[in-house]
């Protein structure tokens, strides 16, 4: 039997790669130990035992970004972590560590290189962060989403899916997808959406351009996220609801999307091959303009910076998208060559790889 330990978490774009890996696993190998280690903090802590997996815990230790108390005290805490780690991986006799990227992950690929026990790494971002950076340097071997990501022997495998998006038949789905919304599945529909939390650039530029929309002939689903205080005007044809648990309906009943950037949604998106306007969120390090690239570049979807995102802009740059078939049909085609919906095989050949070459 095998043990798996598969370290990551903090945020939704480290989890549920790692969740789709481990689902991989199970699938194939139903005797084997899969194990996830991650902080008490993120959001591994809910998510992970809910989907059936044991949790083993790591301290969170931050990498300094400037010099202060924090990092003076870093070494130690980091040493610590480790220890933690390889207890874990002495306790539970794990045979390979697969990071995700994450607080979890660097100390675990410290820890794996002392005990012996070969390392994957997988990047979900095109600008991969310092743990993977630092991991990828000694990993048995290392697997990027997006092609360019700058990560030392990175090979391009695509990202793992959660599993309503690698089986979904938009197709068949679709008359069920225009019932939930109490919508025409006979009509084009644009899904609009910003995240959990939403995207307020999103929001304020479609409520002053949905009527517009409805004019073009298209139907709208717009999730707004918890934070939106908008209100919905009650228009025939344009959905408004804050969050949606079934995205596998709103995918299913979307002819075009725009979104922002993050590198599920780029990738998800691009698997179904679902034609996207992109508006990156211009906040962080400028990962959410990097994971469109690929997808920008094949011409499956099209890039508008978070600046320029208004009402008018929608009016003079998505809706003759919307209007245009031909376009429509070449960026449905495009998303095929940058799309993959086999990440999560791709991410377990590597951990096979690494194990036969243990």
């Amino acid at each position: 039997m095998t043990t798996y330990l598969l370290a990551g978490g903090g945020t939704a774009g480290h989890v549920n790669p790692l969740l789709a890996v481990a689902d991989a696993l199970r699938t194939r190998e139903s005797d084997a130990q899969v194990l996830v280690l991650g902080t008490r903090e993120g959001l591994e802590a809910r998510l992970v035992p809910e989907r059936g997996y044991e949790l083993l815990f790591v301290d969170k230790v931050p990498f300094p970004r400037r010099p202060n108390r924090a990092a003076l005290a870093f070494p130690g805490a980091f040493r610590r972590a480790v220890a933690q780690v390889r207890m874990h991986i002495r306790d539970r006799g794990v045979d390979v560590v697969v990071g995700f990227g994450g607080y979890a992950s660097a100390p675990a690929y410290v820890a794996a290189r002392r005990e012996g026990v070969p390392v994957v790494v997988h990047e979900a971002n095109a600008k991969p962060g310092l743990a993977n950076v630092l991991g990828a340097r000694r990993a048995a071997a290392v697997g990027v989403a997006f092609a360019g990501t700058p990560l030392k022997r990175g090979q391009v495998v695509g990202m793992p899916l959660r599993r309503e998006i690698v089986d979904l038949d938009r197709a068949s789905l679709r008359p069920e997808a225009a019932a939930h919304y109490g919508l025409d599945a006979d009509l084009p529909t644009l899904l609009v959406f910003g995240g959990s939390l939403g995207a307020q650039r999103l929001n304020e530029a479609f409520a002053g351009a949905a009527g517009d929309v409805l004019a073009a002939g298209y139907q709208l689903v717009h999730l707004t996220g918890a934070r939106w205080e908008g209100t919905d005007p009650e228009l025939p044809g344009y959905v408004v609801r804050p969050y949606e648990d079934r995205m596998d309906l709103a995918f299913a009943l979307a002819d075009v999307i725009v979104s922002r950037s993050g590198a599920a949604t780029v990738s998800e998106i691009s698997a179904l091959g679902i034609p996207a306007v992109y508006v990156p969120y211009a906040v962080g390090n400028g990962e959410q303009a990097l994971n469109a690239r690929s997808a920008v570049q094949a011409g499956a979807a099209v890039v508008i910076p978070d600046a320029e995102f208004t009402a008018e802009c929608v009016r003079e740059q998505v809706l003759p998208l919307l209007v245009d078939a031909a376009a429509l049909d070449r960026m449905r085609r495009a998303a095929a060559s940058v799309g993959s919906r086999t990440g999560a095989d791709a991410v377990v050949a590597l951990i096979d790889g690494a194990l036969a070459a243990r």
